[in-house]
């Protein structure tokens, strides 16, 4: 049986992940988004500040490093040929795309990485619920009323 005469493992090879320092603000280049849902194999859609929305492409340098999820602030390159894609340069963090938002970068209604935002409806707050009725009397009847994403399911049977 060989010997182990290496380093570490594969946890060494990987490295440290030691990004708690503060980086550079970058600003407009081309054009900031949020991002609207995520397609899968490094693809997603975007709605632009110009009112647009967009097939956007993460690039190479970002994929399986930097995480995009629904809701977040991104900066994305705008195709010359192909007004409908862009691709994505930078994703801001949190008090990055604040601060951008302070600085009149971004309109004043747009929600910085907040998921329920793209999602919510006129109501504000999440109407989805189930309830137990119990109707005593002739038969005993129980109802249940089951409310999801705006429909109204009942149904009831006796006990």
């Amino acid at each position: 049986m060989p010997k182990n005469k290496g380093k570490g493992g594969k946890n060494r090879r990987r490295g440290k992940n030691d990004s708690d320092d503060k980086r550079e603000l970058i600003f407009k280049e081309d054009e900031y988004a949020q991002v609207l849902r995520m397609l899968g194999n490094g693809r997603l859609e975007a709605h632009c500040m110009d009112g647009v929305k967009r097939l956007c492409h993460i690039r190479g340098k970002m994929r399986k490093k930097v995480w995009v999820n629904t809701g977040d602030i991104v900066l994305v390159g705008l195709r010359d040929y192909q007004d409908e894609k862009a691709d994505v340069i930078l994703k801001y963090m949190a008090d990055e795309a604040r601060s951008l938002k302070a600085y009149g970068e971004l309109p004043e209604n747009i929600r910085v990485n907040d998921t329920d935002a793209l999602n919510e409806e006129e109501g504000g707050e999440n109407d989805d619920y189930i309830d137990f009725d119990d109707i005593s009397g002739e038969g005993g009847w129980r109802v249940l009323t089951l409310r999801c994403s705006g429909a109204v399911v009942r149904g009831g049977w006796g006990v």
